[in-house]
């Protein structure tokens, strides 16, 4: 799909936008911050809906994950801006005597926003945020694969925002994106979705030497100790598995239980389940559905890489699977080197640590690494032992929600971290400044140099 004339002179009005300082005052990021909040509430029920038919996703669950996490996002950062985007004084050292120094945050230019379908709202506005706060001019590409969601969202920001500060192109991704980046150097590329999509628009980047932030996925364990309180430890794995029915970036993909508490673990993540969802989950409230087919396919193929110990119904024509716990797996099985991102959960069984890292190892650095047990000490080891973006002691998936912390990847699951204060410094660039007065100008600066390298090994080291 080629970019229209009217597109590429869109995009030329977001670079000018920048280029003349529109979008640069405090005054201005706060008012666009503003309009974003007025137009998530006013629009609300509207969102509410388009989820709902994306993915069935209950009002509750759209809210705590959705809505209010970038209405969270947006507060936060409205309590900050002045602060985080101000100049930075900073020391400065004896060479440059008597100096001064700064920091001045500067937008990145035009950002180019790619979010996916699993959290089709909050992963397209979440950067957004950041990138306003920034100073930035955005173009945004929400996922067609939620189409209700994309739609919505053409809508309510065409209604809100001058199409030459924050744009939306929807569309196929596979045939939107190329083009697009071939067309125009963006100034900065934020994707969030699967590491083969991820590789390929760093390919694309790397050819105008476009810098990215590529938020991945990967096989995130999370691991049962001996110690673990073993309720409290079933009920917030079954949530942070099972929420959005399992399509989360950093739902845990597998379990490594210690033998020790392997049934009494397993009984108390059973009883977990059915409490959240009931008996029969095709028919709670709480519970959602698969995208589309081709995903619901893929799925129920894993289905046959071991024994199904819980669940494992399924209804193509209603799009659904029903909360999954498996045993017995290859180690080597697709479903061991996919990202499962779905409600299928791998349970395996481990002695000591280096038992379990056989396979942890087997797909490094994931998203999100996971440890319950009641031992500071063996929290420490678990923590330190792994490469990982992110994770929890004695929880799952809320790490991301906590505005406080950075949330991204390392190495296979992605670069680039987030969320608060961290979303300021992904989308400006640090320019350092140094002020020097004229009143005093050393004659041992400049040439000739004989005779004064004692001097510059007292000023320089």
């Amino acid at each position: 799909m080629p970019v229209s004339e009217k597109a590429t002179l869109e995009l030329m009005d977001l670079r000018r936008s920048v280029e003349n300082g529109e979008t640069i005052s405090y005054e201005f990021r706060r008012k666009q911050l503003l309009l974003l909040r007025e137009a998530i509430l006013r629009y609300e029920d509207e969102i509410y809906d388009a989820l709902f038919q994306d993915l069935r996703k209950s009002r509750e669950e759209a809210y705590a994950t959705e809505i209010g996490i970038v209405l969270m996002e947006i507060r936060h950062i409205l309590n900050n801006l002045h602060k985080w985007t101000r100049a930075e004084s900073v020391k400065t050292n004896l060479l440059n005597f008597p100096s001064s120094a700064k920091i001045i945050r500067d937008p990145l230019g035009v950002v180019l926003i790619i979010a996916p379908w699993n959290y089709p709202i909050q992963l397209l506005l979440m950067p957004l945020v950041g990138a306003i706060a920034g100073g930035n001019t955005v173009v945004l590409k929400p996922s067609e694969l939620a189409p209700a969601c994309a739609g919505l969202m053409e809508k309510m920001i065409k209604e809100i925002f001058s199409n030459n500060h924050v744009a939306i192109i929807c569309g196929d991704g596979a045939e939107v994106i190329p083009c697009l980046m071939r067309k125009f150097r963006f100034d900065h590329v934020f994707y969030t979705g699967s590491t083969a999509v991820g590789a390929s628009i760093y390919q694309l980047a790397a050819k105008q030497l476009t810098p990215v932030t590529l938020e991945l996925g990967g096989k995130s364990p999370a691991i049962i100790e001996k110690d673990a309180n073993l309720e409290v430890a079933a009920r917030r794995i079954a949530l942070g598995k099972f929420l959005n029915a399992g399509q989360t970036c950093v739902a845990p993909d597998y379990l490594l239980v210690h033998v020790s508490v392997r049934e009494k673990f397993l009984e108390q993540l059973k009883k977990s389940v059915a409490d959240f969802f009931g008996k029969n989950a095709f028919t709670s409230s709480s519970y959602g559905r698969i995208i589309n087919s081709k995903r619901f396919d893929t799925l129920v193929e894993y289905l046959s890489a071991g024994e199904v110990v819980y669940g494992g119904n399924h209804n193509r024509e209603e799009l659904y699977i029903s909360p999954t716990i498996m045993e017995n797996i290859c180690p080597d099985s697709t479903l061991m080197s996919d990202e499962i991102f779905g409600p299928i959960l791998p349970v395996f069984y481990y002695e000591c640590i280096e038992e379990a890292a056989i396979l942890i190892l087997k797909n490094p650095t994931p998203l999100a690494l996971y440890v319950f047990t009641s031992n500071k000490e063996t929290e420490e080891k678990w923590m330190s032992r792994f490469r990982f973006g992110g994770g929890c002691i004695n929880n799952t998936v809320w790490h991301l929600s906590n505005h406080h912390l950075p949330f991204g990847g390392i190495g296979t699951s992605g670069f680039g971290a987030y969320h608060g204060k961290h979303s300021i410094n992904r989308f400006t660039h640090a320019k350092p400044i140094l002020k020097t007065p004229n009143w005093f100008d050393p004659s041992i600066k400049y040439p000739p140099f004989e005779g004064k390298l004692k001097w510059f090994k007292k000023m320089i080291r």
